[in-house]
């Protein structure tokens, strides 16, 4: 007898298991969906976007600037199109992390 494979959750921005932000918001998690992530993975670390004014040097904009330098290089290796467009979700993400 076959094991049946548990189907996988699909990334919704709205409705039942929205826990990502749409597009147009700036893309990444919500704070609902982060708390349903810890809940799922208990010791996880999972945390928002740092998105306020931060003192230079902060723990906050270590994050920030970590989370910058990774994002260009996934934002370098994308696509032409995604790269170009002002709209695709790793651009709207770092315009939300104020990169």
């Amino acid at each position: 007898m076959a094991a049946r494979r548990k189907a996988k959750q699909i990334r919704r921005t709205t409705g039942k298991g929205g826990n990502y932000r749409p597009t147009k918001k700036g893309a990444g998690m919500t704070r609902k969906g982060i708390k349903a992530y810890r809940k799922k993975n208990p010791g996880s670390k999972l945390k928002g976007a740092v998105t306020g004014k931060v003192k230079k040097g902060s723990k906050a904009a270590k994050r920030r600037k970590s989370y910058c330098a990774r994002s260009l290089g996934q934002l370098k290796r994308s696509s032409a199109k995604t790269r170009n467009n002002p709209n695709s979700r790793i651009r709207q993400a770092r315009r939300r992390w104020k990169c």
